[in-house]
């Protein structure tokens, strides 16, 4: 099947859609926007209604058809050639798409991205600023993964940060 989607599929597609596919197949879920803060073009739209005419395995999350996805197979496929093919930008787009979900409020897939872009940095800075109310609210399975992927040193450089995480221990009863 694999080989199939790549000869049949992904070859046939012009060179600026295999770019598109490749960028953007770090993203769980997409819009547009979101494709253009990624790819650094404004074409996602354009690119998007295109995959979704042609039936290139992107699936519609929503009825107005803003959120959307690729085939979960397809998705594998695009982001073991991302690993590939873009290795070393990987990181750079993660962090685009960091900054954009930071800046729409969506705080669990902005941290998700800069843990997955290996930023850090980024990642204690958010969590550091955001952490305590996720634990606050009770989530604290989601803030414990996130700190399972920091390392000590980060967080024990931070106070505010290393405070979130014993609260978290506090709250779970955890060492």
């Amino acid at each position: 099947v694999l080989d199939y989607l790549v000869e049949e599929v992904l070859n046939g597609l012009p060179a600026e859609t295999q770019e598109f596919l490749l960028q953007t197949c770090i993203l769980p879920r997409m819009t547009a926007e979101l494709c253009d803060a990624v790819t650094g073009r404004d074409n996602g739209q354009a690119m998007l209604s295109r995959l979704e005419e042609e039936n290139a395995f992107l699936v519609s999350l929503d009825n107005e058809r803003r959120w959307y996805r690729y085939h979960h197979l397809f998705a594998d496929l695009l982001q073991s050639m991302a690993q590939q093919r873009l290795a070393d930008c990987l990181p750079d787009l993660h962090l685009r798409a960091s900054l954009w979900f930071e800046q729409e409020g969506a705080v669990e897939e902005a941290i998700a991205h800069a843990l997955r872009g290996s930023d850090l940095q980024r990642a204690a800075d958010l969590i550091q600023a955001r952490g305590l109310s996720y634990s606050a609210r009770g989530q604290w399975r989601l803030v414990r993964g996130w700190f399972s992927q920091l390392p000590d040193s980060i967080v024990r450089e931070r106070a505010l940060l290393a405070l979130v995480r014993a609260w978290l221990c506090l709250s779970t009863g955890e060492d």
